[in-house]
């Protein structure tokens, strides 16, 4: 068989270093969770579904742990860079195909981190006393910033990831602590946690989908971190018990968290709130100088979720491209700092444009926004994980690795669908309109690719149909 020189080339090119044990990848599943998910969208879920905001959460986070067990066993069966992409690769074996999963996944990284700048310069503006000061300058500045730490290093973007992760855990238990004030005086109402106020267009059914579909946007923790795969120490051993120790930590916080709110707050002053921690401690305990610190929190909190982002998508890219998927300019690493930066530099250039363009072209508040384009992303690649994990049964591999029911895929497949569906989800069309824009300039780099490799003399036959034999060659 012929195998594209560029791609053997990818030996020559020094791998990524392995720092990530145990501790530091629990770290980095939780911190992505926790982020702007649960600081920046419990108020939009209240709006949706009333007083249950925590049903939502719940819902979200049993599909995100059945599709995590579909991850497990393909992450420990081939434990590279590439995540999603590199399993339906491997499971399809059409070139097409893979493209188009590697950009959803990568697309669903950059709005994720896109929302959190977002919400990153909201905070800032807050924080630092400068309502009338616009707010994009701050997020493209931003943005900016997290490319010179991602480029630095990984080892020193997971060391900036344990600080902010360290941070926002201790903003949430001081909103848990604070609000105990109200639950011991006596003033906190939890048969609110039970109510369901749905809007009036919408069936309890309807606003309990739509809700879930919006706190999908916390599920991209482990994705992220099976894209840091080539980072971690002996993932075979350490992914299963860390990823879904850290997707039991989270459970607990966003519905421990969301019932405090709504039990403390009536659902009315917290639905939609932008910043729904403030109101709740304010009511717990009045008086307390939450104002002023709250905002700048929620900014570390905001920060990690970008950061962690953009270095999955950046790494995904490079591991694709070292597997003679994408053009082999991508898999550029910066021997001094071992960084993939060509990647690097080309996510963080949509990341810049898409912040732009949401800004200037709607009027809905930015995070709901992408942040229900990042989950309606994710939800689509997690319905192709669960697929693939039954196709790839077929190839077995000579390791011992994490094997699932076989069962929980097939309900994972119907759950994302059902998630996906703009008639079952509810979701705001403007969502399925972002997605669209951003799958059709997948398609347009999948052409320029397929016809650069075409003028460049490589055989159709050779480079689409042999593509999973390619990739064993390689790896």
């Amino acid at each position: 068989m012929t195998v594209d020189a560029d791609a053997t080339a990818s030996t020559d090119q020094p791998e990524l270093k392995r720092v990530m044990g145990p501790k530091l990848l629990l770290l980095f599943v939780v911190g992505d969770i926790l982020g702007t998910g649960i600081y920046a969208l419990t108020g939009q879920v209240a709006a949706e579904v009333g007083g249950a905001a925590w049903v939502p959460f719940l819902i979200a986070f049993a599909v995100a742990t059945i599709t995590a067990c579909s991850y497990l066993e393909l992450v420990t069966k081939y434990p590279q860079a590439a995540g999603a992409a590199l399993y339906a690769h491997k499971a399809f074996g059409i070139h097409f195909v893979t493209f188009l999963v590697l950009f959803t996944v990568m697309c669903s990284g950059i709005t994720s981190a896109s929302s959190a700048s977002s919400a990153f310069a909201a905070n800032f503006t807050i924080g630092f006393g400068l309502e009338g000061v616009s707010p994009l300058p701050i997020a493209l500045g931003f943005m900016i910033l997290l490319a010179l730490v991602n480029l630095r290093g990984v080892a020193e973007s997971v060391g900036l990831n344990v600080v902010l992760t360290t941070i926002e855990l201790s903003g949430l238990l001081l909103v848990i602590c604070i609000s105990m004030f109200a639950v011991f005086g006596g003033t906190a109402d939890f048969s609110r946690a039970i109510l369901f106020d749905t809007p009036e267009d919408k069936s309890v059914l309807l606003a309990v989908s739509t809700a879930t579909s919006l706190a999908f946007f916390a599920m991209v923790g482990f994705e992220d971190s099976v894209n840091m795969a080539e980072e971690v120490k002996e993932p075979n051993r350490i992914f299963p018990r860390v990823m879904l120790t850290g997707l039991g930590i989270t459970a607990v916080v966003y519905v421990v968290v969301s019932i405090l709110a709504v039990a403390i707050v009536p659902v009315g002053e917290l639905a939609g709130n932008a910043a729904p921690f403030v109101t709740v401690v304010e009511t717990a305990a009045p008086g307390f100088p939450i104002n002023a610190l709250i905002p700048f929190i929620s900014m570390f909190a905001v920060a990690n979720t970008a950061l962690i982002n953009m270095m999955m998508a950046s790494r995904l890219l490079y591991g694709m491209s070292r597997q003679g998927v994408l053009p082999p300019v991508l898999k550029g690493v910066l021997p001094s700092r071992r960084t993939p930066w060509v990647a690097i530099l080309v996510t963080t250039v949509i990341a810049l444009g898409l912040i732009a363009w949401v800004s200037v072209n709607t009027d809905d508040p930015i995070v709901v926004l992408l942040g229900g384009t990042t989950s309606l992303l994710l939800l689509a690649v997690f319905g192709v994980v669960n697929v693939a994990v039954l196709v790839l049964r077929r190839d077995p591999v000579e390791h011992s690795h994490f094997t699932t029911p076989t069962f929980l895929p097939i309900v994972g497949v119907v759950a994302c669908i059902y998630l996906v569906l703009p008639w079952t989800s509810g979701r705001d069309l403007a969502q399925y309109g972002i997605a669209g824009v951003l799958l059709v300039i997948g398609i347009a780099l999948w052409a320029v690719t397929f016809i650069d490799r075409r003028v460049r003399g490589y055989a159709h036959t050779a480079s689409v149909p042999d593509h999973t034999q390619q990739l064993d060659q390689i790896t």
